[in-house]
């Protein structure tokens, strides 16, 4: 046999190395597709993004207490859009409503301008809730959900104190147009 015929086949084409592989572009341009179809399939899910609006902030009512009277301000709330409710760069911009009957998150800052202790109650059609105490000469913040009706304001201990009422509307607001809410 000798030196002759090493390293070819016997058909005369010569042999193929280990690293040496057919590089077609149609093989390459496939093999892309098929990496770029996979990621595509990857990043779609059987995800659901509901556009329910963002609940509202608490509205809050100043609350002052004295030997004479309770007062509320405002003493109507969520009876329409709010003018002092948006932030300085949406002022211009249409508060989107909430079709909602949920009740409306109400903060109620109370200033007890009297000598005495005393807790702030709240009753009405469907809601009593009652403080804790607030010192004389002191304030404090007490948070209701109220749903939509008239409630009074009365100071537990002052019962010379003429209760104040506050109105709640079926008004309801988003709070999407409003940034840096938790």
């Amino acid at each position: 046999m000798g030196g002759r015929g090493r390293g070819r086949r016997s058909s005369g084409a010569p042999s193929r190395r280990a690293g040496d592989r057919s590089r077609s572009p149609g093989r390459a341009a496939a093999c892309l597709f098929g990496a770029a179809l996979a990621l595509v399939v990857a990043g779609c899910g059987a995800q659901e993004h509901p556009n329910e609006p963002r609940p509202q902030p608490p509205t809050r009512v100043s609350v002052s207490i004295t030997e004479h009277a309770i007062t509320a301000r405002p003493s109507r709330i969520a009876i329409g859009p709010e003018p002092t409710r948006q932030i300085p760069q949406n002022q211009h911009a249409a508060q989107p409503p909430v079709r909602s009957g949920a009740p409306l998150a109400v903060a109620l800052v109370a200033a007890n301008l009297t000598d005495f202790e005393s807790r702030l109650e709240v009753r009405g059609p469907r809601k009593d809730a009652s403080s804790g105490p607030l010192v004389a000469n002191g304030n404090g913040t007490f948070q209701v959900d109220l749903p939509t009706g008239v409630y009074t304001l009365s100071a537990a201990d002052i019962p010379a104190a003429k209760p104040a009422k506050l109105t709640v509307g079926p008004y309801r607001t988003s709070s999407k147009n409003d940034l840096l809410l938790p």
